[in-house]
């Protein structure tokens, strides 16, 4: 059997630090506030007119290119996960094909948001397993800089999110022992306006879920944004946090189990839990759920907040860089996001 393996793996987030002190100046909120609902120190922001999501992705994917030993020319196909593309279309994976000179290949863009990348690994998966293609790269990459509310108002959601990527390149494994055992994909479109950004999009005033959101009466033209939009804050993310926090501590878990059950294991078995960087409450609620020692659970939100589809290759990095994932390791990638949709990969690394 046939198994797809982690064979290069890079991360890259911003030179620009920004502390909870820093938020202080532009909103009514303190350190205290945010550290105690989120866990976050700081986070980075790239630099606007330098630094873009594909951008970022680039120096991620170059890093991951490199250690698995191929050239960009060697790039059979990309995937590229993110909520915060350079452009409404088209996606941001075709603008890192052209800044690599990948020209020709594949690119597909996932907007599964929080859960992107575990989608994304997935797929990348599939077409290794099947043999499709040999070096597939799977990018997460966040740019959340450019698009926060930074009043008072946005507060609930700005101070959680940064900026940042991370890459893997998928290859054949040569030992079916080894590599990505399974992945779980799972949504529940029932939630989509709990965490949401609605506008700009194409409902056009229809009702979505119990709510109507979206245009004034008219047949052709109108502006992109309208004074409705503003009035209602539809132009801006949304987040009911207890909602949120309450039905992830029940999916991350489950979705975790089921990773485990699939391949014959127990959550004692798992040498590297890294869980999406949402919230550190989260995780550690997780964590205690699953009975695991602070020595194999890898947080870094303290340092980088949520970089959404970035969080979870940023995270894995890291820590095989720490030297905390080792050869023959079980690693287990989990998330949960916005949609709302989940999912988890079990690996033996």
């Amino acid at each position: 059997m046939i198994r797809s393996k982690i064979a290069g793996i890079g991360y890259y987030v911003p030179e620009k630090v920004v502390t909870n002190y820093d938020l202080m100046k532009v909103m009514d909120t303190s350190d205290e506030w945010i550290q105690e609902r989120t866990g976050i120190v700081e986070r980075r922001y790239a630099e606007k007119h330098k630094e873009n999501t594909s951008i970022l992705g680039v120096k991620a994917a170059e890093i991951a290119i490199e250690r698995a030993g191929i050239t960009n020319k060697e790039v059979d196909f990309i995937i590229f996960a993110t909520l915060s593309p350079d452009y409404y279309f088209p996606g941001s994976g075709v603008l890192l094909q052209r800044q690599m000179g990948m020209q020709g290949i594949g690119a597909l863009d996932i907007r599964n948001q929080c859960s992107g990348f575990i989608y994304a690994l997935s797929i990348g998966d599939q077409f290794v397993k099947t043999g499709m293609y040999k070096n597939v790269l799977v990018v997460g990459a966040e740019m959340h800089s450019c698009g926060l509310d930074f009043t008072t108002r946005g507060r609930g959601v700005t101070v959680i999110f940064g900026d940042g990527a991370g890459a893997v390149v998928l290859q054949p494994s040569e030992d079916e022992n080894r590599g990505i055992l399974s992945t779980h994909l799972h949504a529940d479109g029932d939630h989509a306006e709990r965490l949401s950004y609605i506008n700009p999009g194409s409902h056009g005033g229809v009702f979505l879920g119990k709510e109507k959101f979206g245009y004034p009466d008219q047949e052709f033209g109108g502006a992109f944004f309208t004074p409705h939009m503003y009035e209602t804050e539809d132009i801006y993310p949304f987040m009911d946090g207890q909602h949120v926090f309450k039905f992830a501590v029940t999916k991350f878990p489950e979705v975790i189990h089921e990773a485990l059950e699939a391949n014959g294991y127990k959550a004692s078995d798992i040498d590297m839990l890294i869980p999406h960087q949402a919230n550190l409450r989260i995780s550690q609620f997780v964590q205690q759920r699953l009975k695991l020692p602070d020595e194999k659970v890898w947080n870094n939100i303290q340092r980088y907040g949520n970089t959404t589809a970035a969080s979870i290759p940023i995270a894995l990095c890291e820590a095989w860089k720490a030297g905390k994932i080792k050869e023959n390791d079980l690693v287990c990638l989990a998330a949960f996001g916005s949609g709302f949709t989940w999912g988890a990969a079990l690996i033996r690394w």
